[in-house]
């Protein structure tokens, strides 16, 4: 599916599933969910060749690792409207006995999670891992991960991205969601990036950049990145967001990061958004 106009539907039912789920249980991370989704559909629709027939090791398809985990809304819901679960059972998120816990985990066993990912920071780590072992195993297809910009304060992420450039992971494609926000305030303020492209650019990657919430542009990214592996180097995505894109009162603010919607403002939220494929 290449077609814009449907991307942007199926993004707008996704973030409708990301507040409808966290005001359920009054429990979960809207605001980078929210933030992320236009990225992840279209990843999951448009970028990635990929199997919903779910294998663990990921073998003669594209495969994809989500690191910044407590933006799981955002992941069950692409996995279910992707076809790997059934949409209905987007309804259980964080209950009791649930595959849809807070965080992805894989002693769930819900098809599309291929770790657990918790502790910030280890995401990327795991990812360069899986792109090395398609590498050794003749393997052509790519694997990508998403990390928040906040989880670069954690330092395995350079010895990652050292690494895999020296190893020429050329087949991996990073993206850093850089909203500028993380759970205590500002990056600037808590601990400032300063200029990431620089960053990544003399740890010898090939950087890109984008608007991810806008939807051609997140396309166009996705495919120039694409373009740009197999030539020696890993490939990092810039990626600009907005926490809490789509509700105008959730905008840009970390104070949504972790809190549901109430009533009220679930209902001013679903009115800015939307259903297109059918709530579940």
């Amino acid at each position: 599916m290449s077609d814009t106009v449907q991307l942007k539907n199926i993004a707008s039912q996704v973030r409708r599933d990301i507040v409808r789920m966290v005001h359920a249980v009054q429990s979960g991370h809207p605001g980078g969910s929210l933030g992320c989704a236009d990225f992840l559909t279209a990843l999951y629709f448009h970028a990635m060749q990929h199997d919903t027939a779910f294998k663990m090791n990921g073998e003669g398809e594209d495969i994809f690792f989500l690191s910044n985990g407590h933006i799981s809304p955002l992941f069950y819901s692409v996995l279910a409207r992707a076809g790997y679960f059934e949409v209905k059972e987007l309804a259980t998120f964080r209950k009791l006995n649930s595959r849809l816990q807070g965080h992805p985990t894989t002693h769930e066993h819900l098809p599309g999670v291929r770790i657990a990912s918790g502790s910030l920071g280890q995401g990327m780590s795991n990812a360069i891992g899986a792109a090395l072992a398609k590498k050794l195993n003749g393997d052509s297809h790519l694997v990508y991960s998403l990390c928040g910009d906040g989880e670069l304060d954690e330092g395995q992420n350079w010895e990652a991205i050292m690494f895999a450039a020296h190893n020429k992971v050329d087949n991996f494609i990073a993206t850093v969601d850089f909203n500028g926000q993380q759970i205590d305030g500002p990056t600037s303020k808590v601990m400032g990036l300063d200029s990431l492209k620089a960053k990544f650019e003399a740890f010898n990657w090939t950087v890109t950049e984008m608007n991810g919430n806008d939807m051609d542009a997140v396309v166009a990214g996705l495919d120039k990145a694409k373009s740009l592996t197999g030539q020696g180097k890993p490939v990092c995505i810039l990626m600009k967001t907005e926490m809490g894109k789509g509700i105008d009162f959730m905008e840009g603010s970390h104070e949504w990061h972790g809190i549901a919607p109430n009533n009220d403002q679930l209902a001013k939220a679903l009115a800015q958004l939307p259903e297109t494929l059918g709530d579940y």
